[in-house]
C-alpha cells in the first residue's frame, strides 16, 4: 500500500481533474488579470510534480519545456488545455511508480539535486505539491466563476471514501 501522503496526493490530483471536467480550450486560455489562464495552472502543476518527483526524485526531466515555461515566476501564457493535460499525465504517470515506493523514513531525507543536497525533505515537497494543487484549484474554480460557469464542484469530493485519514 502506498504511503498515507501519497494516497492524499492521488486524491488531491483527482479533485484537480474534476475541478477541471468540462472546460474548453478557448476557456482554459482565457485570463482574468492578474490570474493565469486554467492551462496555465495546468502546465504549473506539472512541471512542479516534474520537479519533486521525476528530476529530484529520480534524475529525469521529461519535458524541458514544462520546466522552462511553467517553473515559478515564468511569464504568463494561454498554452493548449489538451497539450497541458497530455503533459500533466505523462508526468504524473512517470511519478507515480517511484510514488508507490515511498516510505516514511524516505519522507525524512534531505532532497539531492545534482548532487548537493537542498534544504527541503521529501516530505515537505510532497505536503507542498498537495497544498499547491488546492490553491490553483480555488483559483481554477474563480476562473470558471468569471467564466459563468454554474453548479460548480463546492466541497472536497468524496475524501472519507476515496482518501480517508490512514495513520503511517
Amino acid at each position: 500500500m502506498s504511503h498515507p501522503l501519497v494516497l492524499q496526493l492521488r486524491f488531491t490530483r483527482s479533485e484537480f481533474l474534476r475541478g477541471i471536467k468540462g472546460i474548453t480550450e478557448k476557456e482554459a486560455s482565457k485570463r482574468f488579470l492578474p490570474m493565469n489562464c486554467l492551462s496555465w495552472n495546468v502546465g504549473h502543476l506539472a512541471w512542479q510534480e516534474q520537479r519533486y518527483f521525476l528530476s529530484f526524485g529520480q534524475g529525469i526531466m521529461l519535458f524541458p519545456m514544462i520546466a522552462k515555461d511553467f517553473a515559478y515566476g515564468a511569464p504568463a501564457s494561454t498554452p493548449s488545455l489538451k497539450e497541458m493535460l497530455a503533459a500533466w499525465q505523462k508526468i504524473t504517470k512517470a511519478a507515480d511508480p517511484w510514488l508507490d515506493k515511498v516510505t516514511s523514513e524516505m519522507l525524512q531525507q534531505n532532497v539531492i539535486s545534482n548532487g548537493k543536497q537542498i534544504q527541503y525533505k521529501y516530505g515537505n515537497l510532497l505536503q507542498r505539491v498537495i497544498y499547491h494543487y488546492w490553491y490553483h484549484l480555488g483559483e481554477n474554480m474563480a476562473i470558471r466563476q468569471n467564466l459563468g460557469h454554474k453548479k460548480l464542484p463546492q466541497f472536497v469530493g468524496s475524501i472519507d471514501r476515496k482518501a480517508p485519514y490512514i495513520p503511517e
